[in-house]
């Protein structure tokens, strides 16, 4: 099987079994994300706890792409310190922004690396990168809340 073939096993299995994909009564911070240009939609939740990302759920609507990305992000990401949970969002959005120039490194993206060939499809880019905007703009008002208790 070539490695393109399993990358889309990958992102075709978090589209038909999204992880996470019910959102939490309880959080710390909740955000709506819409894609303009193709109607894809997130509603992320998101806690954190002693500066550990302890619960990312989420709803949403939208292509393959933007509904396996949003799976993945929670599975990378929850139990990870927010300074790590950084380090891997950097690292997505720079393979995103790469127009297929970079591979990515699957020790830091695990199944992340799946939605490398995105990047070559500017019209692609901002369905992969709409569940990891949220988990950021959630992650700037949980932290704000935090420092304001």
């Amino acid at each position: 099987m070539q490695l393109d073939n399993l990358y889309q096993e990958v992102i075709l299995d978090h589209y038909k079994h999204p992880q996470n994909k019910k959102l939490s009564a309880t959080f710390d911070a909740q955000v709506h994300h819409v894609n303009p240009s193709c109607g894809d939609e997130i509603d992320l939740n998101l806690t954190i706890a002693d500066g550990v990302v302890t619960n990312i759920s989420w709803d949403g609507v939208g292509c393959s792409i933007s509904q396996a990305s949003v799976s993945i992000l929670t599975e990378l990401l929850v139990g990870k310190t927010v300074t790590e949970a950084y380090f891997i969002f950097d690292h997505f959005v720079a393979l995103m922004q790469s127009k297929g120039t970079v591979a990515g490194d699957e020790n830091v993206l695990e199944d992340a690396i799946a939605l490398a060939g995105v990047s070559k499809y500017p019209a692609r880019i901002k369905c992969a990168l709409l569940g990891w905007m949220a988990f950021k703009d959630a992650s700037v008002q949980a932290q704000a809340k935090s420092k304001l208790e």
